[in-house]
């Protein structure tokens, strides 16, 4: 669940969102994100965390108006492991561009 940001998130550009993230905090990292590198990365697995990633890109999209960007976003699918076992999650990459 994301509370605060990192400092490897910002450098990777990667955000991990749980079903259990707000998306609030995570569309705040995500712009935060965004407002310095061109694109960031949103995994999630599961449905509710889908769900919060999904949310969060849409609330950072407000957040990024007032920065002149506009937003788009391509889902794929990838394996991530989990506890020794893989599971299939989605990646959400997030582009910025100018208004």
């Amino acid at each position: 669940m994301i509370t605060h940001l990192r400092s490897e998130h910002v450098t990777t550009g990667i955000l991990k969102v749980s079903a259990k993230s707000n998306p609030n905090s995570v569309a705040g990292a995500l712009a935060a994100v965004l407002r310095e590198h061109e694109s960031a990365e949103l995994q999630a697995v599961g449905a509710g965390a889908i769900n919060q990633a999904v949310k969060a890109i849409a609330i950072a999209r407000s957040y990024l108006k007032s920065s002149s960007f506009e937003i788009s976003c391509v889902p794929s699918f990838i394996g991530v492991e989990i506890n020794g076992t893989e599971r299939t999650g989605m990646s959400l990459a997030v582009h910025r561009r100018p208004l």
